[in-house]
């Protein structure tokens, strides 16, 4: 058995088009020791368009782009490219490798050529596992950082030995090879065949999606809770109280943290207050803490800020006074 780490360069990727420029490779046996490394140039037959990662101008690849238009074209090397990535005696795998793959899959049926067939891993997707961060995909840099592992960023090559020594640190500090990882946080691979592509998965996935949608699923009850008691008792509210002409608006946290959200907008209906869902729209704008789009939304249209902390110890001293 063999790994073939793989990364892959654009000149210019868009919705349905990923013209790649180089395919960089590094083969290893079971031990990580290299077997074969290269940077494989391709002329993506078109201008280079060069984003960053929100979508600014400013990624520069290290080669010269001139160069490229002396190599052949993607065809000419896809079966070399294939043969490496379809070898059944090795595991596949790259860093955020579902984007190299579906440049991959644009390039064939730009050229109208057979699908790619393979199953494939991700370092990523084995750094998410190993650390339950599911919502955060880290880049090779931060993990290649974290685990003291050096790389020249954006040459293929380089970048597929990067993600072959990330690879390699991590089996170390887990105390297993490749096979052991996949084995120990149950994934799946992910696989592209017939020009379709399926993400790699695991159990713990899963449980961490499962987990989110039961607290989206709680938020929503608590928000809807809370909003029942604003809708049916604002107009019954006390004229000419304390906090008349006050108008409030609670953080979204606060808003949920029934039942002393209820609480305490009962106490400003009970001086005469109103409440709110809009920030911009209240005088009196409560959060655990200063910061925030609702925060600013509310300062800026002149609100004064109130601690929800420092009043939850009011209302609990009001009562036991």
């Amino acid at each position: 058995m063999k790994y073939v780490f793989f990364d892959i360069e654009c000149a210019c990727v868009f919705k349905n088009v990923a013209k790649i420029c180089a395919f960089g490779y590094v083969v290893t046996d079971e031990s990580f020791r290299v077997l074969a490394r290269e940077d494989i140039l391709m002329n993506p037959k078109g201008k280079f368009h060069l984003t960053g990662r929100k979508g600014g101008e400013g990624l520069v690849l290290p080669y010269e782009y001139e160069d490229f238009k002396k190599y052949p074209v993607f065809p000419a090397k896809y079966r070399e490219i294939k043969g490496l990535l379809e070898d059944k005696e090795a595991i596949v795998l790259g860093h955020a490798t579902m984007n190299d793959v579906n440049y991959l899959n644009l390039e064939t049926k730009r050229y109208k050529l057979p699908s790619f067939r393979f199953e494939f891993f991700d370092t990523q997707f084995f750094w998410m596992n190993a650390t339950g961060s599911f919502d955060h995909q880290m880049g090779l840099g931060a993990i290649a950082m974290e685990l003291g592992v050096e790389f020249t960023p954006h040459r293929a090559v380089d970048d597929a030995y990067a993600t072959m020594r990330v690879c390699e640190a991590f089996c170390k500090r887990e105390g297993v090879d490749v096979k052991g990882l996949i084995a120990r946080y149950g994934i799946r691979g992910g696989r592209v065949e017939n020009y379709q592509i399926r993400c790699p998965s695991s159990g713990k996935q899963r449980e961490y999606y499962r987990e989110r949608a039961r607290e989206k699923e709680e938020y929503h009850r608590r928000h809807e809770e809370f909003y029942r008691y604003v809708n049916k008792h604002m107009h019954r509210r006390k004229k000419g109280g304390s906090l008349e002409g006050k108008v409030f608006c609670f953080a979204r946290d606060v808003e949920t943290d029934v039942p002393m959200s209820v609480k305490l907008v009962a106490a400003i209906f009970n001086s005469g207050g109103k409440y709110t869902s809009h920030p911009a729209e209240c005088n009196v704008y409560i959060a655990r803490e200063t910061g925030g789009l609702r925060y600013e939304s509310a300062l800026s249209g002149g609100a004064a800020f109130i601690s929800y902390d420092a009043l939850e110890r009011q209302l609990v001293e009001g009562e036991e006074g």
